[in-house]
């Protein structure tokens, strides 16, 4: 009978006090199962992993990616090509398809983004860096009083920023991890439009603080590229952005493992909120056609 592999000896070293680590001493082209279990508990203590010097073919890059899950193709790019769920997206000196706002990946859906793993083709030797934010540590540090008020609130996220305002869900402000079980703010600049249970001036109060807040820079790191990188991270508990302040070109490579529904850390403790006969009513007319649509269905 033929022997288990022994686990590979992994070089870890982390890169902020809040997030990240460099991974050395695997190669994923040619990683497993048990590999996928190691990398796996990897991530839910760091959220963020880098591992240089890779190079994965897309097919390489697929297979590694369903090691973790199944993989889905982005539902508001149209990229074409006979991969769906890989993608390619080129920038050049600012022009082209560059996260620079931050957020959590498509949470304009009603199951987000589990992960995300991403490789780095061709980068530019100065600038392009991507940064992420630590969720859990942006609640943790929140005020008694505000985590007991932001435990009791959701929020309305759409796709406007992708020509898609009518794809909207409705998450927790605050939500349960399944794997660690710890909490995190789950609302962002990019995806998130209102808070339910508030006016819309009470919104954007709330609202603008929170995202403002999840970015501050101790809750970050700032990793620098080399081509040939793969990174992968938690999008559960994270948020990242792509700093554009580069030339020349920057070629990234991604899959995306889907299907997580966030669980609130508790139940919406108001109803929702709005206000729709004044003058002000236009800024409740989203929030009360998704919870019409709501309705309808149930």
């Amino acid at each position: 009978m033929a022997l288990a592999s022994p686990a590979p000896q992994l070089d870890v070293t982390r890169l902020s006090g809040s997030l990240g680590a460099e991974i050395h001493g695997i190669s994923l082209a040619q990683a497993g199962p048990a590999d996928a279990d190691l990398i796996r508990s990897l991530l839910m203590e760091h959220q963020v992993l880098f591992f240089p010097s890779q190079r994965l073919t897309p097919d390489e890059h697929i297979a590694f990616g369903r090691l973790f899950g199944k993989l889905e193709s982005h539902p508001n790019l149209s990229l074409g090509g006979e991969r769906p769920e890989f993608f390619e997206l080129r920038a050049n000196s600012g022009a082209g398809a560059i996260a620079d706002e931050w957020h959590s990946d498509l949470t304009c859906q009603e199951r987000p983004s589990l992960l995300a793993i991403l490789h780095m083709v061709k980068c530019p030797s100065v600038g392009g860096d991507t940064m992420w934010a630590n969720a859990y540590k942006a609640y943790d540090e929140l005020s008694p009083a505000m985590k007991d008020f932001c435990e009791g609130l959701s929020a309305l996220h759409d796709a406007h920023p992708h020509g898609n305002v009518e794809q909207m869900a409705i998450h927790p402000v605050v939500r349960i991890h399944p794997v660690t079980k710890k909490k995190s703010l789950f609302v962002n600049e990019h995806f998130t439009r209102r808070i339910v249970e508030l006016s819309h001036q009470e919104s954007e109060a709330v609202l603008s603080f929170l995202v403002r807040w999840i970015q501050s820079p101790r809750f970050t790191v700032r990793y620098h590229w080399t081509p040939g990188t793969i990174a992968m991270w938690d999008n559960r508990c994270t948020q990242h952005h792509v700093l554009n302040d580069f030339e020349g070109e920057r070629v990234i490579q991604r899959v995306t493992v889907m299907g997580d529904r966030p669980e609130a850390a508790r139940p919406p403790r108001w109803e929702p909120y709005i206000k729709y006969f004044s003058a002000a009513s236009h800024r409740d007319r989203q929030l009360k056609k998704f919870l019409d649509r709501q309705a309808e269905k149930s």
